[in-house]
């Protein structure tokens, strides 16, 4: 079964953090959308998340939609290999992880900056991104 990650298509270190995804994605498990279309907004009305809330990344499995931390640790561990190992971190309470996560989401346009539009995927990936 597949993932969805729905990311904030303006943020540089969202669009680099999914193009990681899709280097690292041999098994084709992730399909993405930016937060700011109107896929993703279906998405998160779907699943009752607030987008006032979750701006940076929201990962749907299985018919449910993870946030923040918890949205981070499940696409390494969709990822497998070395990289699922850090889904052990999902022991770290939640509490705690999402401070960190918000933390860094808080600042993410200040340290890697933020595009004027969303990024247009090359046509290598342009399936892997739903419209």
């Amino acid at each position: 079964m597949s993932a969805i990650v729905l990311f904030d298509g303006v943020c540089n270190f969202c669009n680099d953090w999914v193009n990681f995804i899709i280097e690292r994605d041999r098994k084709d498990h992730f399909k993405f959308a930016p937060l700011q279309s109107d896929t993703a907004r279906r998405f998160l009305e779907e699943h009752n998340v607030d987008p006032e809330e979750t701006d940076s990344v929201v990962v749907i499995e299985n018919e449910k939609a993870y946030t923040y931390s918890t949205a981070a640790l499940r696409i390494t561990r969709g990822l497998g290999g070395l990289w699922a190992v850090f889904y052990a971190l999902i022991i770290v309470p939640k509490p705690i992880r999402d401070a960190v996560y918000k933390w860094i989401a808080g600042n993410r346009y200040k340290w890697f900056g933020k595009k004027e539009a969303c990024m247009i995927p090359t046509p290598e990936v342009r399936e892997k991104f739903l419209s």
